[in-house]
């Protein structure tokens, strides 16, 4: 019966499309209609902070070398999950994130809670050569990163893109994202000041490859993951450990 349904509407091609919009709109209304509630499923962070310019540009390093592929940012509510990684990643913790970075695939370790485990020099040496630090890890080498300059030139446009799709960047931040993106990676300069009056005394400000002369990629790479899982409290509030975990040694 079902083979005699399938010749006949394959035989005509104006009832083989209304099934084919059928189908497609059954799918569609699924995936659409729970963003009609997104107001009540994202929880409250008044805390929430944004990327920095120097954060923004590791993660967009992050996104182009597909460091996606294998590593998530998405810790789920099993207890084993919890007890390895930390608290179960919120809906709020990604708000700013275009595209979000949650994921499921896992060749490495989940990433959501990474800032401030290990050590600048940890993550150095391990992007450098992971086999160094990990002996049995099968992830590339980035070392390039650390012999690449930041383009700074074009991070004003990036922030105001995110401006445009509802991150709350100032007209000031966007201003400033070359010299504050600069600042926050070579401390010892007139613009390092800047970047915690305009997002706040918790940024983290200091040569994140060790090297206080230039901006490179590992430096928004390194600042980029010191800061996944510390842009909001929100997470612990409801854990036995309220308070972000403590900043990493240099």
């Amino acid at each position: 019966m079902a083979e005699l349904f399938h010749r006949k509407i394959e035989r005509s091609s104006i009832g083989f499309a209304i099934a084919i919009v059928a189908a497609a709109s059954v799918g569609g209304i699924i995936e659409i209609a729970p963003l009609f509630t997104i107001d009540g499923t994202v929880e409250e962070a008044p805390d929430m902070r944004v990327y920095t310019p120097l954060e923004l540009a590791g993660r967009n390093i992050y996104v182009r070398e597909g460091c996606y592929a294998c590593h998530s940012q998405m810790i789920r509510t099993l207890q084993d999950e919890v007890e390895r990684y930390g608290p179960y990643s919120l809906a709020v913790e990604s708000k700013y994130d275009r595209p979000m970075q949650w994921g499921s695939k896992r060749t490495g370790p989940d990433l959501a809670r990474i800032g401030g485990k290990y050590s600048d020099f940890w993550h150095v040496a391990h992007l450098m050569n992971p086999r160094d630090v990990v002996p049995e890890s099968n992830m590339p080498a980035y070392a390039y990163l650390a012999r690449t300059p930041l383009n700074l030139n074009d991070l004003s446009q990036h922030l105001a893109v995110q401006q445009t799709l509802g991150v709350p960047y100032t007209d000031e931040m966007v201003e400033n994202a070359a010299r504050d993106a600069y600042g926050q990676a070579v401390p010892d300069t007139d613009f390092a000041s800047g970047v915690s009056e305009r997002y706040g005394e918790a940024t983290q400000v200091r040569a994140f490859d060790g090297v206080a002369t230039q901006v490179t990629e590992m430096d928004a790479l390194v600042a980029y993951l010191q800061v996944l899982g510390r842009l909001t409290t929100a997470a612990y509030q409801n854990t036995a450990a309220p308070e972000l975990p403590p900043e990493p040694v240099e």
